[in-house]
């Protein structure tokens, strides 16, 4: 763990959890923070591990994780830049269901759950960012159980293309994580994801070069799925 006191409050601002604060505010707030610098595959915390507060993601990517009884990963989110993890645990002071690793190297900053309690008192801003974020993590993972439950797996991959990237024809969309760590995060094998993708190329909807992938035809993609 390294602190940079200086500029916590800097990185703060970046955040959408504290970009309506004053610098003078994040100030206050500075303090308590802790900068984690993590190196790509370092562990976060561990399942299982206490929950003191939450981590905020600077730059980087982290996926959060459960291992079945088979020891089989599952890829439950990928926070990134301006993502935030940890909020519902720590507020029912329960340990971690997940477990989270960088994917990269990772600059988080780390809250504790007493500098949350004391912001929520004394600044309803901060209280209504708090609760804003958490709805929408809730309302994603409607979505997922949504995707999971009533689409197939093309559906869910060419759900994922078209909402990354511009739908014009020709437009490329770079996975910023490997192929393995998406598809279970759509909740597919990496055989199946793998098959999916060349199903897609074979019906000339797209074209893929490694991690990257060309939406030759994005009309007919949407209408494939």
């Amino acid at each position: 763990m390294t602190t940079h006191k200086s500029r916590i409050p800097q990185l703060l601002g970046r955040l959408p959890l504290f970009d309506e604060f004053s610098q003078e505010e994040l100030a206050q707030i500075a303090p308590a923070v802790a900068e984690v610098e993590v190196a790509r595959g370092g562990v976060v915390f561990r399942r299982g591990d206490p929950c003191t507060g939450f981590h905020c993601v600077a730059y980087g990517q982290v996926k959060l994780t459960v291992v079945s009884p088979e020891g089989d990963e599952k890829v439950v989110r990928i926070a990134g830049p301006g993502d935030s993890f940890g909020e519902a645990l720590m507020f029912l002071s329960k340990p971690y269901i997940v477990s989270a690793q960088a994917l990269a190297d990772t600059l988080l900053l780390f809250i504790p759950q007493a500098t949350v309690f004391e912001g929520l008192e004394r600044d309803g801003r901060f209280a209504r960012k708090m609760l804003a974020g958490l709805s929408r993590r809730l309302q994603g993972l409607v979505a997922d159980v949504e995707a999971y439950s009533l689409r197939s797996g093309a559906q869910r991959v060419i759900g994922y293309l078209l909402r990354t990237q511009a739908l014009e024809q020709g437009s490329r969309v770079s996975l910023d994580v490997s192929k393995a760590v998406l598809a279970s995060r759509l909740n597919l094998t990496p055989e199946h994801f793998s098959r999916i993708l060349h199903d897609l190329s074979a019906a000339g909807l797209i074209e893929v070069q490694g991690r990257d992938i060309t939406l030759l035809d994005p009309d007919r993609l949407r209408a494939y799925g």
